[in-house]
């Protein structure tokens, strides 16, 4: 058990130091292997706030600086969680799972393979806000808000700090008030806490070896980055939903 505790919060600690995203994808498949599904997503929404204020310290200058880009996207999302929360009394959350794993699947497959990378110069407002109400939706109904915030930022021409700087706030926001709602339900119990706390320093250790390579990739590596781990995500993401694990 402690084995797999460390394993899943190095993994997801790692992934969300280096790309702002993927800390569930990353560690939920160690969790799952010896708590219930309910302790290992709580565990996980956890992890993924305090790895990813980690994130935030590093590009705090570009939040700033740039306020309303990100409410653009934040706002939206605010509204759509509690409509994906409403939507799982009739949508089959396993279906939708698998649906966005083949979107994520197919996009990053594609484009990871060529050359030059897709990029959406035009502003655009008005797909923001959209893609960040989307993205606060699925978050809500099934945990999964980086999934179409990522694939959308990955053709912007923002530079790497301008990209996280929308990306790692977002997760946390959203995120965030996932824990809250969680914790006013009750998920929370005195021996999840217990293995939070073994999983909690090796993510927060991982985060910061993530971080550490983040600043060394120029701005077209770490676009790459993002496209080749939305392929990888969407195949985790369409197994777990197939097993189960």
């Amino acid at each position: 058990m402690l084995i797999y505790l460390l394993l899943a919060g190095f993994a997801g600690g790692f992934i969300n130091g280096l790309a702002g995203f993927g800390t569930a994808l990353f560690s939920l498949g160690f969790l799952l292997q010896i708590l219930s599904p309910l302790e290992a997503v709580g565990i996980v929404l956890i992890l993924s706030v305090f790895s990813g204020l980690q994130g935030l310290w590093i590009v705090r200058q570009q939040i700033f600086e740039n306020p309303k880009r990100l409410s653009r996207f934040l706002l939206p999302a605010l509204f759509g969680i509690p409509l994906g929360v409403y939507s799982l009394s009739f949508i089959d959350t396993n279906l939708l799972k698998i649906f966005i794993g083949l979107f994520m699947l197919f996009y990053g497959g594609f484009f990871a393979l060529r050359a030059n990378l897709p990029v959406f110069s035009v502003r655009a407002p008005i797909i923001d806000r959209l893609v960040g109400l989307v993205g606060g939706v699925f978050g809500g109904a099934a945990g999964l808000s980086g999934a179409i915030i990522t694939v959308w930022l990955s053709m912007r021409p923002y530079s790497k700090n301008e990209t996280r700087a929308v990306l790692q706030p977002y997760n946390v926001a959203v995120l965030g008030l996932s824990v809250l709602m969680l914790a006013a339900s009750g998920a929370y119990s005195l021996t999840s806490l217990i293995y939070l706390g073994v999983v909690m320093p090796a993510g927060l250790i991982a985060a910061q070896t993530g971080i550490w390579l983040f600043k060394r990739l120029d701005t077209a590596q770490f676009r790459r980055l993002l496209i080749i781990l939305m392929f990888v995500s969407g195949v985790m993401l369409i197994l777990r939903s197939l097993t189960g694990l």
